[in-house]
């Protein structure tokens, strides 16, 4: 029987099911798309890793006799050793004007790697002995159309060589292939070819040679004794320090996006579950209290306490299993299609999209805990009445006159008429049903703040990192440090307007516990072009001596300003010091640390070198120049500013407004839900009441706006709190998708808050033209009839 009557309230209630399932799908969605994506990306690599021998450490060198990797071999807990050559290059492609950057990886001269093993995609392997040979990156060849047969012109120390492809493929040490400098990955500026080991070795200098190294270690083994005898051998041929698969930096970037989606996970599927469990409680408190003497009869006639409480969790747990329903179904599909831009974004030979049950039962069973949260309050309601007090209406609300006495009161009444006076006092009758429905508006609103934040902190960062700290048009890498006259004659070169010289060191940094592997940027204390920006108070000039750390890695180490951090360079006569740090300063992406260029270089003891430079460049004369670069022999590295920002708009925005859009639906679904539901329980509360009115003499247009106004009013007050909310939120989800890799500004500019107030006001003006519409078909003869 109770059943029946409770199918039977939920078709009767079914504009408000159907909001609460559609929130409570929202909050599902965002889970199960999170989980599955997480799950999918996890397996991939890991599945990736473990077929194609992703190595578990890795060594740079300046230049070691082959006979060394015996003894790499023989340290405790590796499995196997590879050494081989590795060299950026710049690549000159037929009908691409830009100089393109590559790393260059060498190819045992028969069969594949033993690590890090190539997925071959299309084509062959080099043959044996040829030196106009090259496997290409597919991503790569893809980009600038390339087939099987294509040339491209490889610069290997200054001699541009014809290579033929003959192969495309990828590799697990690539799956993020990003150039120095770069923060995105740019298939079309930088690739990774593949080149015979004997070519490579005559190209170099590096005949019975070798300049890097790969292992990959037992089980169990603990890969920092492994890094620490692996320094010991190689320090006396120029080492630049090993370093585990953890700090590799394709893996690196993929595990911050991982923790990215976890930490999405985590924040914003619980802030739509929160609303949904709040507008359970909502409706089946007021549904509990227009039924009291139904529940009174149904306890007279013998059914028990927990009969009469499971049947309103019941209601409960069917809005919610049907917003679970919706939301598995949309959550595999946005988490098959967020693998799908993943995918795109990391290079996979395969992607595994295979999601088990866990994820879906996890979003089940959190979001049927909090709809029963939500219920539980107004079921301990309807459970504790006794049949005799049940039966009986309950005891009207206290009301008094506000003002009324004083000549103030009296006046404020003439000029508020008779229907907005009715509305005053219906919201000061009931302020916590009141404040229940500001709190649904609000959040709705913090929720459309906080997507659209997203875009605003993407421009920020934006401004802040490529145009505030780096000024130049075109930054050039030098394949080894030289003098600083080299500034000089770069800037003779056709359309530079200025050129400025600065180094980068690879460096360990320990403060007690704490270690870091980073690098040290030397610029001049007078940089125009590229300067030390603090996001949260400009320019910051590096002193003669000591350190400038950004304030994710003085967190890191634990340290401030004055104190002593110990450094490691890991290049050149790798030396060891203690320097202080001499300021603390805000950026948005990396963890990087300034020193004075002269101060880095006495540290080096290697006075008077740079090892990039930064040019300010005549747009019209970019071509020439290009084709200038293509044939320095000194040049490793061309980035250039406007191609940056193109490629890291270009991701961001393929998956940025994907979620924003898919935010702003979402946060549109929580206010009509919000609104409609309040709106609704309350024509349902006082239907009787504004059916009198309406025999009274009141018209449509006044009872509307009687029972509208109410909710006009409270959304009046729930935009404000709303925008506060919203930046609430904001701050606490910037903190919450914190890492190394990037942080999230606290950047919302004016017109945000305007998008997320007009939205939701669209938004609840039509959940108040769907309750105007039910408004209209009263029947003032049955209402009229029910019993009070």
């Amino acid at each position: 029987m109770l059943d029946r009557k409770l199918i039977r309230d939920l078709w009767r209630l079914r504009g408000q099911v159907i909001a609460i399932a559609l929130i409570v799908a929202s909050g599902i969605a965002l889970l199960v798309m999170s989980l599955t994506s997480l799950e999918a990306l996890r397996e991939t690599a890991d599945a990736y890793y473990e077929r194609y021998r992703f190595a578990g450490v890795f060594a740079d060198v300046k230049r070691a006799p082959a006979p060394l990797a015996h003894r790499i071999e023989a340290i405790p807990g590796v499995q196997a050793a590879e050494t081989r050559i590795t060299e950026q290059a710049v690549i000159d492609v037929s009908g691409f004007a830009e100089p393109v950057m590559a790393v260059l990886v060498s190819l045992p001269e028969e069969g594949q790697p033993i690590l890090n093993r190539l997925a071959l995609e299309r084509g062959r392997w080099v043959a044996p002995n040829r030196d106009d040979q090259v496997i290409v990156s597919t991503p790569f060849a893809e980009s600038h159309g390339l087939e099987l047969g294509d040339q491209v012109s490889v610069i290997m120390r200054g001699n541009k060589r014809k290579m033929t492809i003959v192969g495309m493929a990828l590799s697990p040490e690539f799956v993020y292939a990003i150039g120095p400098g770069a923060l995105m990955p740019d298939d079309q500026r930088y690739g990774v070819f593949w080149i015979g080991r004997k070519t490579m070795e005559a190209a170099y200098d590096l005949d019975g040679a070798f300049n890097n190294v790969t292992l990959s270690l037992l089980r169990g083994t603990n890969p920092k004794d492994v890094v620490e005898r692996l320094d010991l051998l190689l320090a006396r041929y120029g080492g630049i320090g090993a370093y585990e698969r953890k700090d590799q930096i394709s893996h690196w970037f993929l595990m911050n996006e991982l923790e990215q989606l976890r930490s999405m996970a985590r924040i914003l599927p619980s802030i739509f579950l929160l609303v949904a469990a709040f507008l359970t409680n909502m409706i089946l408190a007021r549904l509990i209290a227009i039924e009291r003497s139904e529940i009174g009869l149904l306890k007279a006639f013998g059914y028990s306490n927990f009969a009469v409480g499971w049947h309103y969790a019941k209601m409960a747990v069917a809005m919610t299993a049907l917003g679970v329903l919706l939301g598995w179904a949309l959550g595999f599909w946005l988490g098959r299609y967020n693998t799908g831009i993943y995918a795109e974004l990391f290079h996979f030979p395969f992607l595994l999209f295979r999601p088990g049950p866990d994820s879906f039962a996890t979003a089940a069973l959190v979001s049927l805990a909090a709809s029963l949260a939500g219920a539980m309050i107004a079921v301990r309601g309807a459970v504790s009445l006794s049949p005799a007090e049940a039966m009986q209406p309950p005891a009207p609300p206290s009301f008094r006159h506000h003002g009324s006495a004083s000549g103030r009161g009296r006046s404020a009444r003439n000029w508020i008429d008779q229907p907005t006076r009715m509305i005053f006092r219906q919201v000061l009758r009931w302020p916590l049903r009141a404040a229940a429905t500001i709190t649904g508006v609000g959040l709705a609103v913090a929720v459309m703040i906080t997507s659209l934040h997203w875009v605003d902190a993407i421009d920020h960062m934006i401004d802040i990192d490529f145009f505030q700290a780096q000024r130049q048009d075109m930054t050039v890498g030098l394949s080894e440090a030289q003098g600083q006259r080299v500034a000089l004659e770069f800037a003779t070169l056709p359309g530079v307007l200025a050129a400025e010289g600065s180094r980068t060191v690879v460096a360990s940094f320990h403060s007690g516990t704490r270690r870091h592997r980073g690098s040290i940027e030397g610029i001049s204390a007078d940089a125009r072009l590229q300067v030390v920006y603090d996001a949260d108070g400009g320019i910051v000039r590096p002193p003669p001596d000591g350190l400038i750390l950004s304030e994710m890695l003085a967190q890191k180490l634990a340290v401030s300003v004055g104190d002593q951090v110990w450094v490691e360079v890991l290049e050149g006569r790798r030396p060891n010091t203690q320097l202080t740090v001499a300021g603390v300063f805000e950026t948005y992406f990396g963890m990087p640390a300034y020193m004075e260029l002269e101060a880095l270089n006495r540290i080096m003891r290697e006075p008077h070198r740079v090892a990039t430079l930064a040019l300010l460049v005549d747009r019209t004369q970019e071509v020439t120049l290009f084709a200038e670069l293509k044939d320095l022999p000194e040049v490793a590295a061309v980035a250039l500013r406007r191609a940056l920002v193109d490629r890291f708009n270009e991701t961001m925005g393929r998956s940025l407004l994907v979620f924003v859009g898919f935010f702003i639906v979402f946060a549109s679904t929580l206010s009509v839900g919000v609104v409609y539901n309040a709106a609704r329980i309350a024509l349902s509360e006082r239907g009787r009441e504004l059916a009198t009115l309406r025999v009274l003499g009141f018209s449509r247009w006044e009872i509307s706006y009687i029972l509208l106004g109410e909710t006009g009013l409270l959304i009046a007050i729930a935009l404000p709190l709303g925008c506060l909310f919203g930046l609430t939120l904001a701050w606490f989800i910037s903190l919450g998708f914190e890492s190394e890799l990037f942080r999230v500004p606290l950047a919302i500019t004016p017109a945000t808050f305007g998008v997320a107030v007009a939205t939701t006001l669209v938004s609840t003006l039509l959940s108040g033209l769907l309750v105007r519409r039910r408004l209209d078909q009263l029947d003032l003869i049955e209402v009229l009839k029910t019993r009070e």
